[in-house]
């Protein structure tokens, strides 16, 4: 990306969100609503946004269309009210046990059932990723059932920001969306984990002729990603409805987010995640009675006419 489209993209993304909300208020006609839309959107997006890095860094280093992201997610919302329930716990003390479990979990699937169809036709691993996405829900299903659950933290006061409210469930979700981003970005660029990954990611071929096991950076890679699912269903667990579809939502909206913030680049991700849950919740007060996410693909569809290659181009970064 030039420094000229990034300058551009850096005033355009403002300017386009200024006038979304400017719209949004004559729309409305209360600034407290809007104030509501701002905050909620950007509280989904840091959300949103977590979830995409992990599937972004999938995409962008391994090539992989990961359909089974949203279920590692469902997973980890399993875990998190599994360990709620068994053990009696604070459901956020199990945010480490969802990111180790997840951890282990997509390094098993990688080196069980993507290495070796790694250099195959690109459909190979999609068909594999949609099989294990629809393997893990139906042994959700077949475990905990089809009825929803739930994860409480307790008391889950609203807290007041600008004017809007907002449970401290979604705050703290959001504080840690940005916090673990925050630990991606570190691992991505002050680590030689990351080195070997971005090294990976631009060339596979010269990647190992400097002595990187390719193979084993594919499988930290996918782990990685599927550790950041698994934070993000533990994060949304106590505010969300816990069933074996739980992931269904995320999957969609991550796939938006990847596209546009374009493939492999992380921080793109995160940008476009907000941009996402801002225009999730402006498409509930700009139209009516529609669902949210016609507006998310109005979005979508417009930046794929404009720029295909994504709002900040392609390369895996943080």
């Amino acid at each position: 990306m030039t420094s000229l489209m990034r300058a551009r993209t850096a005033v355009l993304l403002p300017a386009l969100v200024v006038a979304v909300v400017i719209v949004g208020y004559l729309r409305a006609g209360s600034g407290t609503v809007v104030m509501q839309a701002v905050v909620t959107g950007i509280l989904s997006g840091g959300i949103y946004g977590l979830v995409a890095m992990g599937l972004t860094l999938i995409f962008g280093v391994l090539d992989i269309v990961n359909f089974a992201h949203g279920a590692f997610l469902m997973v980890a919302m399993f875990v998190t009210y599994s360990v709620v329930h068994g053990g009696g716990v604070n459901p956020y003390v199990a945010l480490v046990v969802a990111i180790a479990a997840l951890l282990a979990l997509g390094g098993l699937v990688q080196v069980g059932l993507l290495n070796r169809t790694m250099g195959q036709p690109l459909e190979n691993q999609l068909l594999i990723t949609l099989g294990v996405s629809l393997l893990l829900t139906n042994l959700a299903l077949l475990i905990y059932g089809g009825d929803p659950h739930s994860v409480s933290i307790g008391r889950d006061p609203g807290i007041h920001i600008l004017g809007a409210v907002a449970n401290l469930s979604r705050v703290l979700a959001f504080a840690g969306a940005l916090l673990l981003a925050a630990v991606l970005f570190l691992v991505l660029n002050r680590t030689r984990l990351g080195s070997a990954i971005r090294a990976v990611a631009s060339n596979h071929e010269g990647a190992a002729l400097v002595g990187i096991d390719v193979r084993k950076v594919h499988v930290a890679t996918f782990a990685i990603g599927t550790a950041c699912a698994g934070a993000a269903g533990m994060l949304v667990a106590p505010f969300t409805t816990v069933t074996p579809s739980a992931g269904d939502q995320y999957t969609i909206i991550a796939f938006v987010v990847v596209v546009m913030g374009s493939k492999g680049n992380a921080l793109g991700a995160l940008v476009s995640g907000l941009i996402v849950g801002l225009v999730e919740q402006f498409g509930g007060i700009l139209l009516p009675g529609q669902s949210p996410l016609l507006a998310v693909f109005v979005v979508f569809v417009l930046v794929l006419f404009f720029r295909p290659q994504g709002l900040f181009g392609r390369v895996v970064r943080a």
